[in-house]
């Protein structure tokens, strides 16, 4: 059966009265297997058909000798002068029961049909043939979903079956009505498992309350073949370790990058400390150089001092050290005062050397 071409199995189907959907690689081994089935049941019926008419002709046999069978009974009736006791319990007692028919045994049960019955024969074949078509469409949109995640090779829009699309196939494949389809799409909406089956509407993000509200389903549990499962596994370990590498030269580099910040803060702070230490020396020397009637004023300004320290080609790179230089000596040292003068004409900041006094207020 399994080198039976398409349209050799679509052929076949139709000779047992069976019309196949679109044969595709995702419905071919649920129509071998319907073949499977339906020649099953005709080699079953081909041979309980001569059992049945030996069945027949054994039942027949019986009815057509209990007339001969009857005759001496009537005769004996005239000959004696007392009636004789009925023979029911031997003679007509079982045909009595089930009519000309005989035993039970050769009763043949009748088909039932259970649409519209509620008894507990017809619940439990309501229920087998529910649970076969939930089994049919679970296995047909867990193998849809499984394609859709493995290539797609028959082109899917996407792994939300529509429901016309999934009804056509159960009908082909079980021969379930329309009804019977909306009754299992009812259970699964009334139902708290999980049967691994989502009805989704027009926005997915929204509950589906009703069957009119159904637009597409959708397998939780796609199967996917073993090379699938192999690949999608090896594509994942591969996507985790380069992940993982990616997230190692990230905190490689961030570690590279502080140590670097750090080195270059403390040359920073080395550099202002300096700068601060050659700021305090110019402003003394400029007021020695006052008390030795070599400076006209006792201040310096503080642009000039810059100037004097810092070449003009390193003042942009040097200007965040002269800043916190200037900030550490407002705030950190009192032998420096910061005034503001007019010089040539201007009003600037200057810096004023405090000579420290030798005697507090308290000794004088």
């Amino acid at each position: 059966m399994a080198g039976l071409s398409d349209p050799e199995l679509r052929r076949e189907l139709q000779a047992l009265g069976f019309q196949p959907g679109p044969i595709t690689d995702t419905t071919r081994d649920v129509y071998r297997k319907k073949l499977r089935h339906l020649r099953g049941e005709v080699r079953l019926r081909e041979e309980a058909r001569p059992r049945s008419e030996e069945r027949l002709r054994t039942e027949a046999r019986p009815r057509e000798e209990a007339p001969l069978r009857a005759q001496p009974a009537v005769a004996s009736l005239r000959a004696e002068p007392w009636p004789s006791p009925p023979a029911s319990s031997s003679a007509f007692g079982p045909a009595g029961a089930y009519g000309d028919f005989g035993a039970p045994a050769a009763l043949k049960l009748l088909p039932v049909d259970c649409e519209r019955k509620t008894d507990e024969f017809c619940q439990a074949k309501q229920k087998a043939a529910l649970l076969e078509l939930l089994h049919e469409l679970y296995n047909f949109l867990a193998i849809q979903a499984g394609n859709f995640e493995c290539g797609n090779p028959d082109k899917l829009k996407s792994k939300c079956i529509p429901v016309m699309e999934a009804q056509e196939y159960i009908a082909n494949v079980t021969g379930s009505s329309s009804a019977r389809f909306e009754a299992a799409l009812t259970w699964i909406l009334s139902s708290n498992k999980d049967v691994g089956i989502c009805l989704k509407g027009e926005d997915p993000s929204e509950l589906v309350t009703t069957v009119d509200k159904v637009v597409c389903l959708e397998s939780a549990r796609p199967r996917m073949g073993v090379g699938c499962r192999l690949s999608r596994a090896l594509l994942t370990a591969v996507t985790h370790v380069l992940v993982f590498f990616w997230c190692l030269a990230f905190l490689w580099g961030l570690l590279i990058f502080l140590k670097y910040r750090w080195r270059k803060l403390e040359e920073e702070e080395q550099a202002m400390y300096e700068m601060v230490k050659k700021i305090i020396d110019v402003v003394q020397d400029h007021y020695v150089d006052w008390e030795q009637d070599m400076e006209r004023y006792p201040y310096v300004g503080i642009l000039h001092v810059r100037d004097t320290l810092i070449p003009p080609q390193s003042r942009r790179r040097m200007k965040r050290v002269w800043d916190r230089a200037v900030e550490f000596l407002a705030s950190n040292e009192s032998r420096i005062q910061t005034e503001s003068h007019r010089v040539a004409g201007e009003d600037m900041l200057v810096w004023r050397w405090t000579k420290p006094s030798f005697f507090s207020d308290s000794e004088r």
